[in-house]
């Protein structure tokens, strides 16, 4: 049977982050479903940082009670250059990254992400084993990257995530992601993400249509329940809800393990 794979975010932009609750809360988020976390380098105060510390004293913390795949961001809007965005790729414990294939408006920012910053961060997930998922905003930047993998080493198989809600970027809507994904290709990983998500239509659309990897958490939305309005409290009640939904289309949720096969993680 079809494996889902259950990729957490569990932190909003720009929020303060108490990190020992934010470790049991992805621990529990684990217990549900997920099998992937997906963490920014941020201080305390919730502010992009390239000093790891905090971050990936976080992850030993959960590592230290259960499995995950561990995967940091080298994105977001900062004054960090590329190189200082990539400093969690120093970490061993790190098994995948984010890797952005352009730049874009993310409501009032611009999102900045250059050629020469998709090469540097091909080379160094190249050079380290750690499996990139490739966030694009719009089917160009799937053009882009493809072309970019002509010159340029990439880990195979590729893993896009089609990235969808962010104002400037592609809206959620059934003829988009139909759109979206035809441009995937045939030898390639695909999933979503769905920022600003206020129903769980789009999700299960999505699943159906064959996405192997669903992101979901606070980074992204706190919405539980679309009719009650409900917002969750912690992560793991959109981890279990999303498994919910996931087994009721027919599928299974994947393992830690189970994701690292499917997404040629060594």
């Amino acid at each position: 049977m079809k494996k889902v794979i259950i990729s957490l975010a569990p932190v909003a932009a720009s929020q303060p982050i108490d990190y020992s609750k934010l470790a049991d809360d992805i621990s529990q988020s684990i217990t549900n479903g997920a099998a992937i976390c997906h963490l920014h380098s941020r201080n305390s105060e919730g502010q992009l940082q390239e000093d790891c510390t905090e971050m990936m004293e976080c992850f030993v913390k959960v590592l230290s009670k259960t499995d995950v795949v561990v995967q940091a961001s080298t994105g977001g809007i900062s004054a960090m250059n590329i190189e200082q965005r990539c400093s969690p790729l120093e970490y061993k414990i790190v098994e995948s990254c984010s890797l952005n294939g352009g730049s874009t408006n993310l409501g009032e920012s611009i999102y900045k992400n250059s050629f020469s910053d998709i090469r540097y961060v091909a080379q160094k997930t190249c050079e380290k084993d750690i499996v990139p998922e490739i966030e694009v905003f719009d089917i160009g930047m799937i053009q882009a990257v493809e072309a970019i993998s002509k010159e340029t080493p990439f880990v195979t198989p590729k893993v896009y995530n089609l990235v969808f809600g962010h104002p400037g970027g592609m809206q959620a809507t059934i003829e988009n992601l139909i759109a979206f994904k035809r441009f995937v290709p045939e030898d390639c990983i695909w999933g979503v993400t769905h920022f600003g998500r206020t129903n769980w239509d789009f999700l299960a659309c999505a699943i159906s249509m064959g996405a192997q990897v669903v992101r979901i958490g606070f980074e992204d939305s706190d919405c539980l329940n679309s009719r009650t309005k409900d917002q969750a409290t912690y992560n793991y009640e959109l981890v279990e809800r999303l498994a919910v939904l996931i087994r009721a289309i027919g599928y299974e949720v994947a393992s830690a393990n189970e994701a690292r096969d499917i997404l040629g993680i060594k």
